[in-house]
């Protein structure tokens, strides 16, 4: 849940420190969630997360399922639209996410590429 934890940390006060142990260098959500504001600095292993008051949205690109999944939380939680693309990735390990999340309010659209 690196990533995800990552996302909520991301708009919460203060500093926030995560140390991924099982695959160090899964980090690649990090870049996209600072398109969208997130301040977050990599030391080696280690994300050390300054909270900020607002995210914006912004077109980002999904690396893996759970990065996939940090940035619709970002972009749930962000301010304007964000565009995630390589959504298949959520396909592989979240069944229905795009409808459960409208259930629950959330305003989301899958768009097919052209």
């Amino acid at each position: 849940m690196q990533a995800q934890m990552c996302a909520l940390l991301s708009t919460t006060d203060g500093i926030s420190v995560i140390t991924e142990n099982i695959f160090p260098q899964r980090y690649m959500h990090v870049a996209e969630l600072t398109r969208m504001g997130a301040h977050v600095d990599l030391e080696g292993a280690t994300a050390v997360i300054q909270g900020v008051d607002h995210l914006f949205g912004a077109p980002v690109m999904a690396s893996d399922l759970r990065a996939s999944a940090a940035l619709v939380l970002a972009g749930l939680k962000a301010d304007g639209i964000t565009e995630v693309s390589r959504v298949y990735h959520i396909d592989r390990g979240y069944e229905h996410l795009d409808e459960k999340l409208s259930e629950l309010g959330a305003h989301i659209e899958r768009v097919k590429e052209a």
